[in-house]
């Protein structure tokens, strides 16, 4: 039992990991596009 409870806290922790990248490369195309928009504007 306790073995379990170790994998699916590790499972876990892996997925919040995999989360957080996905969000970080996100809100850097987010950001990559806000600088184009002001590009072109200028």
């Amino acid at each position: 039992m306790k073995k379990w409870m170790v994998l699916l806290m590790l499972g876990a922790f892996m997925v919040s990991l995999t989360g957080c990248n996905t969000l970080r490369g996100a809100g850097e195309d987010i950001e990559a596009g806000g600088e184009a928009i002001q590009d072109a504007a200028d």
